[in-house]
Parts: C-alpha cells; sequence; structure tokens
C-alpha cells in the first residue's frame, strides 16, 4: 500500500499533538510580556495542522465543502484533544483553548483557500527536482 505524500504531514503533526498534549512538563518561552501566548500556540498549530489537512488533493478539491469537513474535523479534534487532557495529572480541560483551536482552523482554511498568493508560497517547487528529459 502507497502512502500518499499529502496524508503523511497531518499524520505526523496529528500524533505530534496527541503525545505533547498529554505531557503536564511542557516547555514554554518566556516572552517577557503578559500575553496567553497559550492560546496563540493553539490558535497557530491546530491552522498548521488544518492547513495540512486542506493540501490534501481530494479534500481541496471539494471546495468550500472541503474547507467546512476541514474545520469540523480540527475542531473535533481539538475538542478531543482538550477531553483527553482531563486524564492527564496536572492539565486541565479549557474552553478558551478549543476555541483557539477552532479559530486556527477556520483562519488557516480559509486564508489558505481564498488566498492564492499564500496556496502558492506554500506550495513553491524551491525544493523539488526537476524532471530530467525524456531521451
Amino acid at each position: 500500500m502507497k502512502v500518499e505524500r499529502h496524508i503523511i504531514w497531518p499524520v505526523a503533526l496529528a500524533l505530534a499533538i496527541f503525545m505533547v498534549s498529554g505531557s503536564k512538563d511542557l516547555a514554554v518561552p518566556d516572552l517577557g510580556f503578559d500575553f496567553s501566548y497559550d492560546k496563540l500556540a493553539h490558535l497557530l498549530v491546530f491552522g498548521l495542522l488544518a492547513t495540512a489537512v486542506l493540501r490534501i488533493p481530494c479534500i481541496f478539491n471539494g471546495g468550500w465543502r472541503g474547507v467546512c469537513i476541514t474545520i469540523a474535523l480540527i475542531s473535533l479534534f481539538g475538542a478531543l484533544d482538550e477531553y483527553r487532557q482531563s486524564f492527564s495529572p496536572d492539565r486541565f480541560v479549557e474552553l478558551d483553548d478549543w476555541i483557539a483551536d477552532s479559530l486556527g482552523a477556520t483562519i488557516a482554511s480559509v486564508v489558505y483557500y481564498k488566498w492564492h498568493w499564500y496556496r502558492r508560497v506554500l506550495e513553491w517547487p524551491a525544493l523539488r527536482q526537476k524532471a530530467k528529459p525524456q531521451q
């Protein structure tokens, strides 16, 4: 069975989120100002996950339906992740975290789908090898 490369990244990121969210010892930087970097981290990481899911061709080609499916999947994953944290010692379920997860998924999905310049930057083939001409 051949695994498509578009599937690997969202699965790997979801597994990383799953592993980290179960840990009570999270390494978080001190940014030097009082801002909820936790919510920003949720917004950015789940936005990245939504972008990775939306890059799967069969989902992206679904149009707005694919965007809505992506938002729903990532929001559900965020809710399940928060629920799972309730079983981890020293971790708490926060509605604000789930809202940040869902908002990140929504913003990233809509921007990726509608903003062609952003999509072109993410799909830039700089690191891809050029096909060799056939002789």
